[in-house]
């Protein structure tokens, strides 16, 4: 495998595999699919994948048909050393076939800029890649196709596209996750790097618009993003509007900034986001399918419950413009940053703060728990409602982790871990651990073997004495704090 470059930082999963990609003694012609959100690092990865292996790369621009193949054939010449109109190939298929045979790997970058003027280039590939195997020689070659437009990408490999059955590599690049965007930050504070994945997630391409060195406490955050994120100067004021423009299937766009601010708001269902918007919850069915193809929404989803999922925001930097920017944009035009955030306070709390720290526990719980504290592998993970009519109440339960194998929806589900997760200033008491023990006392009466299950509590600010003294005497019981979900070693 080659050396994955010093500068790439993370990504040793995705380097390994598009390695194995490229180095595949296979004979023939290979073809892989890459695709991400904008400012993923799916350009900055895959250039140094195509020098590490001495491919071609190159990156389609918004152009007609003609010049974007003129342009093709000028990164063939330039990166052999030839100048610009060396090679007039008569049409893609012959520039495709061409390229692969001068160059075992060729990376073509923002391939739905292509397929904009050229949607016949699928069916182009596809028979390149035919030719291919009719080929004596025995020779080989690897052709990648990498874009931003999601929903685009991810049918290239489906239904009846020129492309289904033929591609071998079918990768996502996804953010970094938070403890890999704390390290990539240099947020070495947990409660800043919490504030930063909130408002940023783990978009590596957010850093590099944003000077150093970011602030050292949560308190200095406002003059901070006053000059970054809500400054209508800064490249990232306008980042949702960005995002949204990246997919041609969202056309009306005032329809879907407004079911993404309802979604911000907390409106988890068709039925909740229509009741918001004025619209009735079918004629949302399109428009929520095109935003989760799209990677803006997505479901958690009640691991119990077939229908208890509740859509979510995917991108914190969008739930942050709805939550805060877009309510105040004409303060933000006067450059009333700081205003803006201190008067935000309470909404970014309970809108953003507290369902991300819900989140944040549901990742550390799928990602970390299983060799942090429970010690056996963990299924899925997600959330649950439920009932108590003795009580006469519903217990909403934040994480719910099945273990590994389980099915979802499943009546005598094996659950390993009961999770509560609260961004609150006040410690947490016993009285939160009576609380999902008793729902634990519910799930295994109604047959769920959720009896052996650990008992976590998540907490902001930490444990009130009488919890930490009972928990220390217990093996199924977890006090996790937000430097325990960061870990020891993430700085």
């Amino acid at each position: 495998m080659a050396e994955k470059p010093a500068e790439v930082f993370a990504r040793d999963v995705e380097w390994r595999d598009l390695s194995d990609f490229v180095e595949s003694p296979a004979p023939g012609l290979r073809i892989g699919v890459v695709y991400g959100r904008r400012r993923q690092g799916k350009s900055f990865l895959l250039r140094r994948l195509a020098r590490a292996a001495s491919g071609l790369y190159t990156m389609a621009v918004e152009q007609e048909a003609q010049p974007a193949l003129r342009r093709f054939a000028d990164a063939v010449a330039r990166v052999e050393g030839r100048s610009p109109g060396t090679f007039t190939p008569g049409g893609w298929e012959t520039a495709l076939d061409d390229a692969l045979r001068r160059h075992r790997l060729v990376v073509i970058d923002e391939y739905p800029f292509l397929l904009k003027n050229a949607p016949e280039l699928s069916s182009l590939v596809q028979s390149v890649y035919d030719e291919w195997d009719f080929r004596a020689d025995g020779s080989s070659a690897r052709l990648l196709l990498s874009g931003s437009a999601i929903s685009v990408m991810s049918e290239l490999l489906s239904g009846s596209h020129p492309l289904r059955g033929r591609a071998v590599l079918d990768m996502c690049l996804q953010a970094f996750n938070f403890r890999e965007a704390a390290a990539f930050w240099q947020a070495a504070d947990p409660e800043i790097a919490f504030h930063l994945h909130a408002i940023f997630g783990g978009t590596p391409g957010y850093r590099a618009l944003i000077d150093p060195p970011v602030p050292g406490r949560v308190a200095d955050l406002g003059p901070w993003l006053a000059r970054t994120v809500l400054n209508p100067s800064h490249a990232l004021f306008e980042e949702n509007d960005y995002l949204l423009r990246e997919d041609p299937r969202i056309t009306d766009r005032a329809l879907y900034h407004s079911i993404l601010a309802a979604i911000a708001s907390g409106a988890g269902t068709p039925s909740q986001i229509g009741r918001q918007i004025g619209r009735p919850d079918r004629a949302l069915s399109h428009p929520l399918s095109v935003l989760r193809a799209a990677g803006f929404v997505r479901p958690v989803q009640d691991v119990l419950k077939q229908r208890g999922a509740q859509l979510v925001l995917m991108d914190p930097i969008v739930r942050f413009y709805n939550t805060i920017m877009w309510r105040r944009l004409a303060d933000l035009e006067e450059r009333r940053g700081v205003e803006v955030w201190a008067g935000s306070s309470d909404t970014f709390l309970t809108q953003a703060l507290g369902p991300h720290f819900e989140d944040l526990a549901r990742e550390w719980t799928s990602r970390f728990a299983a060799r942090e504290c429970l010690g056996e592998p963990v299924g899925a993970v997600g959330r649950t409602v439920v009932s108590d009519p003795a009580g006469r109440a519903q217990h909403e339960l934040d994480v719910v982790a099945l273990a590994a194998g389980e099915p979802l929806f499943a009546k005598n589900a094996r659950v390993i871990l009961l999770g509560e997760a609260k961004y609150t200033s006040q410690p947490r008491t016993v009285a939160d651990l009576r609380r999902l023990e008793h729902v634990r006392a519910l799930l295994t009466g109604r047959g769920v073997r959720a009896g052996d299950a650990a008992l976590a509590i998540f907490a902001r600010t930490g444990f009130d004495a009488d919890l930490r003294r009972e928990a220390s005497g217990r093996r199924d019981v977890h006090l996790v704090t937000l430097a325990d979900l960061y870990g020891a070693g993430a700085f």
